[in-house]
């Protein structure tokens, strides 16, 4: 049995969270210690917002390289990606931001950085593995997991004996594959679908919802849609995959119709990617030792003050379920660091959400869709207004795509956003910085703005008000 020794605070996982909150900790004075099993910055610097946009940003180059014509530009012949190139880039910037990080938190006093692997052997008590085998009792005043997720797997028949990529390890590959399945049409199958169809994969989509991105309005799941149709991106939607085998050098996807009709089908690739969500990493744990409750999906349960069933024990980031991204991590660091470290009383509930989907062209999203809108008894107004309205896209021929607002009927708050267009996340922000302030869609109509940007736009979204459509 190890010695156990005694830290004021214990904070499992350097995520975007837990790397910041580590670091306030001792800053505060605490005895800390971050425990991290693989790498420093989470998801978003290893496999999830920084290689990925990495990624994206040269599929785009390729994608314009290939419009080139439609500019006025004479290209020079057909265009071809170099993948191990690009992966060479993603890693070089990954390897800069994760350093970056690393280094930041080694200076901090007060803080130790250990590499290790985490197990709960009673409250608050915990036993570190380290990588060379060594174990290491720690009882802690203050534990803080913020431990993430990682892709999920789905039951599919023969899919442990045939080689399939995650959305990690496609971000491995040195050479284009010649026929991507992406199997889910959610925000990272979407992604990596366009991303690989600009590299020179013929691509695939196969859904299990009537819609892609099915979280949306149905007018927007449509848009990028009638997009990855133009594209060359073949969607299938409404249907069950149900086993997996490998014929030779392909793949073979079988798959089932929904609907009163049925039937079956089978389709080939060289290459299978599984995009159907993530788990959170609380197996293993010892969650149940320490008096941590889970949900059926095995998220971590908490209150609006991110506290668990556990005293002293709080959870932030994707391990607690609801929208994982990158800067809800970051500001469940901010809301503890206030309630702990400066005496605030700051809650998660009823904050703003934004994000963006990074197909091109961009989907920005923020607050209500109008369906929950609608759903949740509110009388609403909505503004649309397609980007081939738009003077700023017309002149850099960035024409796809519409923005859309939901307004409150009886107050003219602004209730939610899709801005899906080119650089569609910076326009959002505008209309997020709206909702923050609480202004309403009159004031941002008449607002005088910088032309011609995307966000002059607004100008005109909100002057397509009807008084009529409640």
């Amino acid at each position: 049995m190890p010695e156990t020794r005694y830290r004021d605070a214990v904070v499992i996982g350097a995520g975007q969270g837990g790397g910041p909150l580590a670091a306030a900790l001792a800053e505060s004075g605490r005895d800390t210690l971050l425990v991290e099993r693989e790498h420093v910055g989470g998801t978003c610097v290893n496999d999830g917002c920084t290689p990925t946009k990495t990624m994206v940003a040269s599929a785009r180059v390729a994608h314009l390289t290939r419009r080139a014509g439609d500019y006025g530009v004479r290209g020079g012949g057909a265009v071809t990606v170099d993948l191990a190139r690009v992966r060479e880039r993603k890693r070089r910037i990954v390897e800069s931001f994760r350093e970056g990080s690393r280094s930041s938190l080694v200076a901090t006093e007060g803080l130790e950085l250990r590499g290790a692997t985490a197990r709960f052997v009673g409250p608050r008590t915990l036993d570190l593995l380290a990588p060379d085998g060594s174990l290491e009792r720690v009882e802690a005043g203050e534990v803080f997991l913020n431990v993430g997720a990682r892709p999920r797997m789905p039951e599919l028949s023969g899919l442990p004996e045939v080689p399939f990529l995650t959305s990690t390890s496609i971000m491995e590959l040195a050479e284009v594959p010649e026929g991507l399945l992406v199997l889910g049409g959610g925000y990272v199958g979407v992604e990596f679908a366009q991303m690989f169809r600009r590299f020179g994969s013929e691509v695939t989509v196969v859904q299990r919802a009537s819609a892609l991105l099915p979280r949306e309005d149905r007018d927007v799941s449509d848009a990028v849609r009638e997009i990855f149709t133009e594209d060359g991106i073949d969607v299938i939607l409404d249907v069950e995959a149900t086993s997996v085998r490998r014929r030779g050098d392909a793949l073979l996807l079988s798959l089932a119709s929904g609907g009163p009709a049925g039937g079956t089908a089978e389709l080939g690739g060289s290459h299978l990617l599984v995009a159907v969500g993530r788990a959170p990493n609380t197996e293993g744990l010892g969650l149940e030792t320490a008096g941590v409750a889970t949900d059926q999906r095995g998220h971590i349960r908490v209150n609006d003050r991110l506290e668990t069933t556990a005293d002293n024990v709080w959870a932030l980031g994707d391990v607690k379920g609801g929208p994982a991204f990158t800067h809800v991590s970051y500001d469940d660091f901010r809301v503890l660091r206030a309630n702990l470290l400066e005496g605030g009383d700051r809650s998660i509930a009823d904050r703003i959400v934004p994000y963006t989907v990074f197909t091109d062209p961009q989907l920005g999203r923020v607050g209500l869709t109008e369906r929950e809108a609608r759903e949740a008894g509110r009388r609403v107004r909505v503004a649309k207004l397609p980007m081939d309205r738009v003077a700023r896209a017309l002149e850099t021929d960035e024409t796809r795509g519409f923005m859309k607002a939901v307004v409150d009927a009886d107050d003219g708050t602004i209730l939610g956003a899709a801005v899906l267009g080119a650089e569609g996340g910076e326009t959002m922000s505008v209309l997020e910085m709206a909702m923050l302030g609480g202004i309403g869609w009159e004031r941002v109509r008449d607002a005088t703005l910088a032309h011609p940007t995307f966000a002059e736009s607004l100008n005109n979204l909100f002057m397509t008000l009807d008084t009529e459509d409640t």
